[in-house]
């Protein structure tokens, strides 16, 4: 099955061309940062009975929601009920797709009207901004202006901000606190320059606290990373390859420690509503069950109850597709959106 090259979403892998940003960011394509992820999910009875799995495919449109353990088309608002139950929710985006943020306010939405605080995570901030981030959602008067400058946009995630800036208006809003997830940018990159061993000994990373976390190689996300990076970004070393995948491990790791992080926080909390972190990624960082997610489950010896969430834009013409990831779980559910006015997610082969 080709590959979606913003299902492995990098900080430097922009919507508009994954190819273009390579040349420009050859080393800095790093993170191509695909990232997968597993949902330790317990699926509630929501599937629709009067089909077989097999026919219902006949009928997917957009803004439906698939279970991909059954394979069956859910009730939304019975779906949206069952997301308040987890500690942990995943929802995995397309790069720059209006509808995507759109179905991440309806999950927000949803949960703040049942008496839920949600914490929204966010991959397109680094850890450098997250004080800034703090400060714009608490101080209404903070301008636009000087905190994107001082959570370094630019530097750090690129592009128009007022793409994001809907879930960053949502907390400001409703008071909810954002995290930013991305370890920062000049570390991830210093990792594809030089290699995870080497970068290591940077003062960088025990000013991050890396110095000690165990970046796990597990072997099944070795096996697909890699060759997703070998597919998407054909032509390098044998080193840089190797060098590429370190850096989405650390992105992978470093998002993780920051869900885990939150989540002891809330445990530990003695506010009254109930808080569940909603973590808003390219839909790479969650796919077919092997990167932060697991890494949390792992932190917690397995002990979260967590889902993933995969958007997706609906293509009628690609059904056969969209089976495969069906079967092959690539998360725990599948919300079918429209189609971004971008066109189609860029693919690798």
């Amino acid at each position: 099955m080709a590959e979606t090259c913003l299902a492995h979403p990098s900080i430097y892998c922009y919507r508009r061309s994954c190819s273009s940003r390579t040349a420009v960011f050859r080393t800095a394509v790093l993170a191509l940062l695909l990232a997968v992820g597993l949902g330790c999910a317990q699926h509630g009875g929501l599937s629709r009975p009067s089909e077989s799995a097999q026919d219902e495919a006949a009928h997917w449109r957009p803004w439906q929601v698939l279970d991909t353990r059954t394979g069956r088309i859910l009730s939304t608002s019975d779906w949206l009920n069952e997301l308040t139950l987890y500690e942990v929710v995943y929802v995995g985006e397309e790069h720059y797709h209006a509808h995507h943020i759109e179905a991440a306010l309806r999950i927000l939405e949803h949960l703040r009207s049942n008496g839920v605080k949600p914490v929204i995570g966010m991959e397109m901030f680094g850890w450098d901004g997250q004080g800034a981030l703090d400060d714009y959602v608490s101080n209404k008067n903070l301008s636009r202006s000087d905190f994107l400058a001082q959570v370094r946009w630019t530097q750090n995630w690129g592009g128009a901000f007022e793409e994001y800036e809907p879930l960053v208006a949502f907390a400001r809003t409703h008071g909810l606190s954002v995290r930013a997830m991305n370890p920062p940018r000049p570390l991830i990159r210093q990792i594809v320059k030089v290699g995870l061993a080497e970068a290591r000994k940077d003062p960088e990373w025990q000013r991050w606290g890396l110095h000690q976390e165990e970046i796990v190689d597990d072997p099944a996300y070795r096996a697909r990373i890699l060759d997703q990076i070998q597919r998407c970004h054909g032509g390098g070393s044998t080193d840089h390859f190797q060098s590429m995948y370190e850096a989405s491990m650390v992105r992978d790791e470093g998002m993780a420690m920051t869900i885990a992080t939150s989540l002891n926080d809330l445990r530990r909390s003695q506010e009254t509503a109930r808080r569940i972190i909603v973590s808003y990624t390219g839909g790479g960082h969650i796919q077919y069950g092997l990167p932060v997610p697991q890494r949390v489950a792992r932190r917690f010896s397995g002990q979260v109850k967590q889902t993933t969430v995969y958007l997706m834009s609906f293509d009628g013409t690609k059904t056969d597709d969209l089976r495969e990831q069906m079967r092959e779980r690539i998360a725990d559910y599948i919300w079918l959106t429209p189609m971004s006015q971008k066109g189609p997610p860029q693919r690798c082969r």
